[in-house]
């Protein structure tokens, strides 16, 4: 197991935290030199195993919540009070959709080192964490901390962290609109498949709503393609859009608005039903007044 750690921090880089490897690890990853070190350390070179385990757990496609959580709270059984296997366990916690018990998580591990923030996994589960209880100023300050440092994800994580952004940021209101339009952007130049199509819908939904109509009637015609039901319903649509859930409503009013109209008239009213007080409801009225104006509703439609 002990080779397991040094492969999968040596693999992730050669810093601390920032390239995902707890401070207290270091100095295990020697060859003969720290053979006696890790002898006198036999606590540490167990914590340090469940780590690297947990962070493997976490990390590709084939991705292992349920166990790396379970590797996490080993560790942090083994040695408390250490950043590293609480800040593991915040990022299965979000993986596993149990958001509160994730922002808990981070909240520990950051009272126990601030830098554990500095590695760009985490980093991302704490902010998809914080939108997803609601807490849009302080996700947005994660996504833009984590935007500029996201080279090191995987291609689809950074196209889905700069699609994420823009929507949490757009969540906000007029005062987040600019940020949300760079960042879904710069998502939509990234992305492929359905995280393509998610990008270009929100995109042009941000435009509309900032009174660029011409811009969002665009995008839509040359980048939206298919029934926004079928793919903002997939696996990958729907994970991005759990750190802002009322705006799927909006993306699928907007997204059905040119060749559906019942079907948007209905999004946007699922959308003003749970989402009443968005700073978008107006926008959303509007374009349901829209609706009605081109003729295309039912007559007495409401």
């Amino acid at each position: 197991m002990l080779a397991l750690v040094a492969v999968v921090l040596a693999q992730i880089g050669d810093a601390t935290w920032s390239s995902g490897r707890p401070p207290e690890c270091s100095s295990l990853l020697g060859l003969d030199a720290n053979v006696w070190e890790r002898a006198k350390s036999p606590a540490l070179r167990e914590y340090c195993d469940l780590v690297a385990s947990a962070s493997s757990k976490l990390s590709g496609t084939a991705m292992m919540a349920d166990s790396a959580l379970e590797a996490a709270r080993r560790a942090e059984t083994l040695l408390p009070g250490r950043a590293a296997a609480r800040a593991l366990e915040g990022r299965a916690l979000v993986a596993l959709g149990q958001a509160p018990s994730a922002v808990a998580a981070f909240r520990d591990a950051v009272t126990k080192d601030s830098r554990v923030l500095d590695d760009p996994p985490a980093l991302l589960a704490w902010a998809r964490a914080l939108a997803r209880i609601g807490h849009f100023e302080e996700a947005s300050v994660a996504y833009r901390a984590l935007l500029p440092r996201s080279s090191s994800l995987s291609s689809a994580d950074r196209a889905a962290a700069a699609l994420e952004a823009g929507l949490v940021a757009m969540s906000r209101g007029p005062a987040g609109l600019d940020e949300a339009v760079a960042a879904l952007r710069d998502a939509m130049r990234q992305a492929d498949g359905e995280t393509a199509l998610v990008a270009a819908v929100a995109l042009a939904l941000a435009r509309d709503r900032g009174g660029a109509r011409e811009e969002a009637q665009s995008l839509m015609a040359d980048r939206v393609r298919g029934d926004p039901r079928v793919w903002l319903s997939t696996a990958t649509a729907q994970q991005i859009l759990s750190v802002a859930s009322s705006e799927r409503f909006a993306l699928l009013g907007f997204g059905l608005q040119p060749a559906r109209a019942v079907d948007a008239r209905q999004a946007w009213q699922q959308y003003l039903a749970i989402a009443p007080d968005s700073p978008w409801a107006g926008h959303a009225r509007r374009c349901l007044e829209l609706l009605r104006a081109r003729g295309v509703l039912p007559r007495g439609a409401p």
